[in-house]
């Protein structure tokens, strides 16, 4: 499939690059996190809460909005589900990474969606990127058998558990944290009760 870039025209209905911010305090923490074979989130950590950069982007970006910094690492090659937040999502990776887009204007009826619709973008290294609240996208994946290294900024209390009720009904049956709707593909090894949104391929890098 065709990998597009951030500063291609194609991203603006995804997400912005953002300039003027100290990106590289976050990939100095950020380096010293494990990266396992698979794939480890951790919505909140406290060392890249405390850097000047994280206040600066919660009294500006966000707009003084309390926010939590957390990261996700490991190892992926699959883009295996597609999830959205009601509030846009902040990243800057390690190195060169690979997002799997799509909007959420284009699910249907039954919040389903045809992965022929999904788009790849390629993130440089410590680049800091929006994904706007209307994008779809999930785990990164890697370019590099290294894995990789991904810092991740949204609103306080985003990702963190709920009692999920499985006879829910229209899009709440997406809904597995707080302020995650997640669509999964049958073939993403995703737990049992995750709602299988996507349907053809399972898109990989």
């Amino acid at each position: 499939m065709k990998i597009y870039d951030v500063y291609d025209a194609e991203f603006k209905d995804y997400g912005c690059v953002i300039e003027g911010y100290a990106a590289e305090q976050f990939l100095e923490v950020l380096a010293q996190r494990e990266c396992p074979d698979g794939v480890v989130y951790k919505p909140s950590d406290k060392e890249l809460e405390g850097l000047p950069a994280a206040k600066e982007i919660q009294e500006t970006l966000c707009g003084r909005m309390p926010i939590q910094i957390g990261y996700t690492n490991g190892h992926c090659r699959k883009m295996n589900a597609l999830e959205y937040h009601k509030s846009s999502e902040i990243n800057v990776a390690d190195q060169d990474i690979i997002l799997f887009l799509a909007l959420r204007q284009e699910l249907d009826e039954s919040f389903r969606m045809d992965t022929d619709k999904v788009k790849a973008f390629r993130v440089p290294r410590g680049v800091m990127v929006e994904i706007y609240a209307t994008t779809m996208h999930y785990a990164p994946c890697q370019t590099t058998d290294a894995g990789y290294r991904c810092i991740v900024i949204l609103p306080r209390g985003t990702n963190l558990p709920v009692k999920i009720q499985t006879e829910a009904k229209g899009e709440h049956r997406l809904m597995t944290a707080t302020n995650k709707w997640l669509l999964g593909h049958p073939e993403g090894g995703l737990e049992e009760g995750t709602y299988m949104g996507l349907t053809g391929k399972n898109l990989e890098v």
